[in-house]
């Protein structure tokens, strides 16, 4: 048997297992010597230094520094902590790799292994505590701060926020290209670069939306850093999870191979994304032109006449001099209705006026389009509808009765289209037109009760 395929003996495992305490004792008391080293040099030091560094800005409270001081002392802390962090590091690197790989290893020494790591990873994270406890603490609360103090502090939080922004830029463009085009992808490809395409979508958003409320909260963004700076890093971790995700599965479907399809799929992703961002970007604008201020909400402009108009003065011009103003109870340019002219006229002149509308020769209304009834709870109202060929023009009138006595005069004999008309609002609404020469139900047999299109409509017989 070779000596690679050979199995250590108890004793080989057991000296292997003594070499490793050895070294990590020895390693302990070094780290020890080096502390006492340490403690044991700062009073010397501080005894041979002359009277002018012991007034240095270290000497004073943090509260009574000045700026320049407290930069320096802040600067100080974190060279230092550079050093040890690059200390700390070196030690690591020195350290021996495993004689073994770990599916060599027996059971004792794979325990072993993980013991050492386990008081490995210990020191670490008391080494990193001291290190953040070591770093000094905000000389001020932001509520005792001075106004330039504050304006400092924002200056820090925005620098630092960029740089982050940056470093997660970076990294997201470090994220290789996928190696196939959209159109050779497989089903399985396009479905991964889509979920990582919404996936960083959202953090987008996340990341604007964050952006934009540290810019409204002002000086209190200070206070609030380290949330922001938490979410951040989330935002970017997830980012770059979703990306790797991706790029394993599409990497896998592409090893297992697939059939090509085209880009429909892709142009359409690519559409709505883009939809998407614009629509972001253009809330954000909005958002922060309301937020900010900076632009007044424009006035309203005159709303400029409907050109209709003339054409409704016209109409009311005529039946005036004809009948009197009182006969028109209102006229208005219908702007849910095309803007056409529309008038209402008194229930009890009507017949008159419609056989004006049609006679004259300035109006000749020859043509009626449509007729129907309406029902406003409070009363009841027949809607009509003209136009005039000659003139190429329309007009609508409106005539109003009640629900209790409901009757309008029949215009049958002026236009005989009104007849099949007047017929089904009488059966839907209960409205009479007195002329009428066949005035009877159109729809519903002549022994229903009621009205159908009435609000207020009962149903007679249940089981109709």
């Amino acid at each position: 048997m070779s000596d690679e395929k050979r199995k250590p003996t108890p004793e080989e495992k057991a000296a292997a297992a003594a070499e490793a305490r050895a070294k990590a004792e020895a390693l302990r008391k070094l780290r020890e010597q080096e502390a006492q080293a340490s403690q044991e040099a700062s009073p010397v030091e501080a005894s041979q230094e002359p009277q002018e560094e012991i007034s240095a800005p270290e000497a004073k409270p943090v509260s009574e520094m000045t700026p320049e001081e407290k930069a320096a002392a802040k600067k100080a802390a974190a060279a230092e902590a550079i050093a040890k962090a690059k200390a700390a590091k070196e030690q690591a690197e020195a350290a021996p790799p495993p004689a073994k790989p770990v599916l060599e290893m027996t059971p004792e020494e794979k325990a072993a292994a993980k013991k050492a790591a386990a008081a490995e990873a210990i020191a670490k994270a008391k080494a990193a505590k001291e290190q953040a406890e070591a770093a000094p603490p905000p000389a001020k609360p932001v509520s005792e701060m001075t106004p330039e103090e504050k304006a400092a502090a924002k200056k820090a939080a925005a620098a630092e926020a960029i740089a982050k922004a940056k470093a997660a830029k970076e990294q997201a463009e470090a994220t290789p290209p996928p190696t196939k085009t959209v159109s050779e992808m497989t089903p399985e490809e396009k479905a991964a670069a889509k979920k990582a395409a919404a996936a960083e979508a959202l953090a987008k958003a996340k990341a604007a939306k964050e952006a934009k409320e540290a810019a409204e909260n002002g000086a209190d963004t200070a206070e609030s850093a380290p949330d922001a700076d938490a979410k951040a890093k989330a935002a970017a971790a997830a980012k770059a999870k979703a990306a790797a995700a991706a790029a394993a599965k599409a990497k896998a479907a592409r090893e297992a191979g697939g059939d090509e399809s085209g880009d429909d799929d892709a142009k359409a992703k690519a559409a709505a994304a883009a939809k998407a961002k614009a629509a972001a970007a253009a809330a954000a604008k909005a958002k922060a032109t309301q937020a900010t201020g900076d632009v007044a909400p424009a006035e309203e402009a005159p709303k400029a006449p409907s050109k209709n108009q003339p054409y409704l003065d016209k109409y009311v011009s005529r039946i005036s001099e004809a009948f009197g103003q009182e006969v028109i109870e209102a006229s208005y340019i219908n702007e849910l209705a095309k803007e056409v002219p529309t008038l209402t006229i008194q229930n009890e002149r009507w017949h008159q006026v419609a056989q004006f509308l049609r006679d004259d020769e300035q109006l000749s209304f020859e043509y009626l389009s449509d007729l129907h009834g309406v029902d406003y709870e409070d009363r009841l109202e027949v809607y009509y509808h003209f136009y005039s060929y000659k003139n190429r023009q329309s007009l609508a009138v409106k005539v109003k009765t009640s629900r209790e006595e409901s009757k309008v005069a029949s215009v049958m004999d002026l236009w005989h289209g009104a007849n099949w008309n007047e017929r089904e609002t009488f059966d839907l609404l209960g409205i009479h037109f007195p002329g009428h020469k066949d005035l009877r139900r159109i729809l519903l047999p002549d022994d229903w009760v009621g009205y159908p299109l009435r609000k207020d409509y009962v149903q007679y017989d249940e089981e109709v």
